[in-house]
């Protein structure tokens, strides 16, 4: 049995290699957002005042439609992505690709913006709404509703549901063990215990619905995010001196053959566009199923709060790291122990002592605990779209089970698994981006050309 799993490990990794790792899935994915990007006519400049003023609530109708606010759904969905590659997968870009995959890096999330803005959108299109106001949308709706798909749809919700139970689930807990264990060695002899409380927590969450994932992502997001970089900007003022070396030493590594060589470059731009596509999932259709549930009859305002999560998730987040990581000259050590998120507590360490490996690791656990919570909606609604409203609380029940077994359990082959699955995700999902663009786009300039469409409630109510 242990060669077999063995032998199965080796095949997966061998199989998700190939899926991330070679050119034409990172050309798919990224070409997809330059494609989106200038159909939609830089969206992600000329609607980002917009999709500040839709995130602070100067928006919210309470007769639209929909179970949350509109920064809720934000939230919830950044909880999924936010999480171990904002620590671990930006110190894994740069000791395997150089300090210019945080360049690549960049480059995925300002794509990545035009793509979450037409993913959104379509699934606020598209969504479904049952008698009680329950919501369900995603890919897996735009694929039946929008292109009567029906086979494919199933196929992107099955997907889904088994990458819920790995990297939103089993990968997760495993990462809420390491995390701790930065802060208390002893975690690694008591896994089982901390699993089962973790469960006990992720249980009291999710099976109260999506509202109350909504509120408990809305808490922890800001309070995590907010933590980390106050972090990362301690550090940074510690060696200020250092920061325009620092984004030299990015630009040269990502763009200047002549300075690095050919194949440095080309290693940052394979491990940047991979670590940036991983991190902020743009194009793997997971964020459409939350920001679903949002409360407006508006599909473009969703897709414009949407747009802001892979400039929250990488082009601030992961710069902090990214730039932790090479101003105190972390990367240069070369050893090998520390890599991914252990290079990431290192470099906090080593300029602002012990308090910096407690920001990660304590950083590290709530990511990975808000992402469990968020990846556990996206599999309700997977189930429920394959098998009814009668699977919901099963699925639930065994999603807080597989907590408390991921938290136990070496996760190689898991890890394996949700990489395939997370990018089968993706395929069937950007087929409908790529059908329904026009769409989008007939939906964004209809939105931006009734200025009364964009006026906050109270404003319209003053002019009735």
């Amino acid at each position: 049995m242990n060669e077999f799993i063995a032998r199965l490990t080796e095949l997966s990794g061998t199989l998700a290699g190939v899926l991330w790792g070679n050119g034409l899935t990172l050309l798919l994915l990224l070409g997809m957002g330059l494609y989106l990007t200038l159909r939609m006519g830089l969206i992600q400049l000329r609607g980002f005042r917009h999709s500040v003023e839709l995130i602070s609530g100067t928006y919210n109708d309470p007769q639209h439609q929909g179970q949350v606010t509109h920064f809720q759904a934000l939230a919830t969905a950044l909880s999924a992505t936010v999480g171990t590659g904002n620590i671990a997968g930006v110190a894994t870009a740069i000791s395997l690709g150089g300090p210019g995959a945080l360049f690549w890096m960049w480059v995925t999330a300002f794509f990545g913006m035009a793509t979450k803005f037409t993913e959104c959108t379509l699934a606020l299109k598209f969504r479904q709404i049952d008698a009680n106001g329950e919501i369900a949308g995603g890919p897996m709706y735009t694929l039946l509703h929008g292109l009567k798909m029906k086979r494919t749809a199933v196929l992107f919700a099955s997907f889904a549901l088994i990458a819920s139970f790995g990297i939103g689930n089993m990968v997760q807990a495993n990462s809420v063990v390491d995390g701790l264990s930065y802060l208390f060695p002893q975690v690694r002899e008591n896994t089982w215990l901390v699993g089962g409380t973790l469960a006990l927590l992720v249980g009291m969450v999710i099976l109260g619905g999506v509202r109350r994932i909504a509120r408990v992502a809305s808490a922890i997001v800001p309070f995590m995010a907010l933590l980390y970089i106050g972090a990362a900007i301690l550090v940074l003022f510690n060696h200020f001196e250092k920061i325009p070396g620092a984004f030299l030493t990015i630009f040269n590594h990502a763009l200047n053959p002549w300075a690095v060589g050919g194949a440095a470059v080309g290693e940052a731009i394979r491990w940047g566009v991979a670590r940036g596509l991983f991190s902020n999932e743009a194009g793997l259709g997971s964020s459409p199923m939350a920001h679903a549930a949002a409360r407006t009859n508006e599909p473009v305002r969703e897709g414009l709060v949407a747009m802001m999560e892979p400039f929250i998730d990488t082009l601030v987040i992961c710069t902090m790291t990214g730039l932790v990581i090479v101003v105190t000259g972390s990367h240069l050590i070369g050893q090998e122990d520390l890599v991914g998120a252990a290079l990431t507590a290192h470099a906090f360490q080593s300029s602002i002592g012990v308090a910096g490996a407690g920001v990660v690791g304590i950083g590290l656990s709530l990511f990975a605990f808000s992402t469990i919570i968020a990846w556990s909606y996206y599999g309700d609604r997977s189930a429920y779209f394959l098998f009814g409203e009668g699977a919901v609380q099963p699925y639930r029940v065994v999603f807080t089970f597989l907590v408390m077994v991921g938290a136990a359990v070496p996760l190689k082959l898991v890890w394996n698994i949700a990489d395939i699955t997370n990018i089968l995700m993706a395929l069937p999902n950007l087929l409908s981006l790529a059908l329904l663009s026009g769409l989008v786009l007939r939906l964004k300039n209809a939105y931006f050309s009734r200025p009364f469409a964009k006026k906050s409630p109270e404003t319209r109510a003053e002019e009735t």
